[in-house]
């Protein structure tokens, strides 16, 4: 079973920079893709993004607006959710999800717990 753990989630005002991690407890093809979702209280879980093994290819989700920026570690069983100009509506529980195969949609079969990020004005 893949464990993914989440960090550097937290309290940060609006306009401020975050950097979220995932790290899984194994570095194989089981976790070739790593992506990232987020929850907002009374909403569905969005699509952030996703990044092949190589880290060559990454797709967004529509609500980026090219704030955020997913990157891979080179140990390749980390991922990174770097996130820019934070806004309030960006308040949410992240999570870090990881499988075999590149997915826009919440099909992963590895997720992590959630790391709670909160944007004040």
């Amino acid at each position: 079973q893949v464990q993914l753990v989440e960090s550097g989630g937290g309290l940060v005002q609006a306009g401020d920079s975050l950097r979220l991690s995932c790290t899984a407890s194994i570095s194989t093809l089981s976790v070739f893709a790593m992506g990232w979702f987020r929850q907002a209280p009374g909403k569905e879980r969005e699509f952030l993004g996703v990044i092949d093994w190589s880290g060559e290819r990454t797709y967004y989700g529509d609500s980026m607006e090219g704030r955020f920026t997913i990157a891979r570690g080179n140990a390749k069983n980390t991922v990174y959710l770097q996130m820019n100009s934070l806004k309030f509506e960006d308040t949410a529980v992240y999570y870090c999800a990881a499988g075999p195969a590149l997915r826009r949609h919440s099909g992963f079969p590895y997720w992590g717990q959630g790391t709670q990020v909160t944007v004040s004005t």
